[in-house]
């Protein structure tokens, strides 16, 4: 972590979860947890994100979305899916308009499960993908 030369930022993405996990990545930015004491600043914008953090099952109508979101996102990056529905569909997935998890339309770097994801359990996924950022700037600075 001391390595970082920037602070990275982060983008949260709802593709069609219940809501459980979402508030449980509300609950790391809030004060009791507050993932931003390891330099991670929240935004909206993915022109700026490091890191897309995505939780729900990607539906027909959130798959362009996703990859959109993606698309935007400067090189390198890092995705992490939280809770079982981004990881695998979760109990959603034999539904009719759920595609699975995430990794059905862009890569996964990060996978952290639960119904829902503790918030220490999500802290933990996004500081493997701080890791794995400064991996791919280092790769991208070699080449």
């Amino acid at each position: 972590m001391d390595r970082l030369k920037k602070s990275p930022w982060m983008l949260h993405y709802d593709a069609s979860s219940c809501n459980g996990c979402d508030i449980e990545v509300l609950a790391c930015t809030m004060p009791r947890f507050d993932l931003e004491r390891f330099g991670i600043i929240n935004t909206g914008n993915p022109f700026h994100a490091d890191i897309l953090l995505i939780t729900g099952g990607v539906n027909h109508q959130s798959a362009q979305v996703v990859k959109q979101i993606y698309s935007q996102m400067p090189n390198p990056k890092v995705v992490v899916a939280v809770g079982i529905c981004a990881c695998s569909g979760g109990i959603f997935k034999d539904c009719y308009n759920i595609y699975g998890g995430v990794d059905t339309v862009i890569p996964v770097d990060v996978y952290v499960p639960g119904c829902a994801a503790r918030p220490q359990s999500i802290i933990d996924g996004v500081l493997q993908a701080v890791e794995l950022l400064e991996k791919k700037k280092e790769e991208a600075h070699h080449e």
